[in-house]
């Protein structure tokens, strides 16, 4: 299931900080585990690592994840692989999928019933970007680990 960067029991060897790629074949189910995989992950790099994961990255996280395949399987033919990494204090969250057409954000509609996934992902992302490839695209988000000094946190 992993790149071999991430031990059996969730952590990553000395030295590494946690990596994971997961192929999903787009049956039902598979967005929902997609979105706990994030949520195992991110869980992971707080216990082993003592990595700052607040409820707020864990949520966003699994949003962007969601969303990402979502339309992954939605416009592509055929298997999704999630690939998620710590780097430069963010989680790194990679779809790949078969189809080389790049995703392009609608322009704001309030009217608009659906199809606010890649606006929601562009608004919560550290930073977003998307790539043909052979075979098809990637498609990268990246959220900050560390919540800005302006978030309301519950227990103060």
């Amino acid at each position: 299931m992993g790149s071999g960067l991430v031990r059996e029991d969730g952590t990553a060897p000395r030295g590494r900080l946690p990596r994971i790629v997961v192929a999903l074949e787009g049956d039902r189910g598979c967005i929902a585990r997609a979105r706990h995989l994030a949520a195992d992950f991110l869980a992971g790099a707080r216990d082993a690592h003592g990595l700052p994961v607040s409820q707020r990255v864990l949520d966003l996280t699994q949003l962007v994840v969601s969303e990402l395949v979502t339309n992954a399987l939605k416009y592509a033919p055929g298997p999704v692989s999630v690939d998620l990494s710590l780097a430069g204090g963010a989680v790194e969250i990679v779809v790949r999928d078969s189809d080389p057409v790049l995703p392009v954000a609608r322009a704001a509609d309030g009217g608009r019933v659906g199809q606010h996934g890649l606006e929601i992902v562009m608004a919560v992302a550290q930073s977003f970007e998307a790539h043909r490839e052979p075979g098809g695209k990637r498609v990268r988000a990246r959220i900050a680990l560390a919540d800005p000094p302006d978030v309301p946190r519950p227990w103060q």
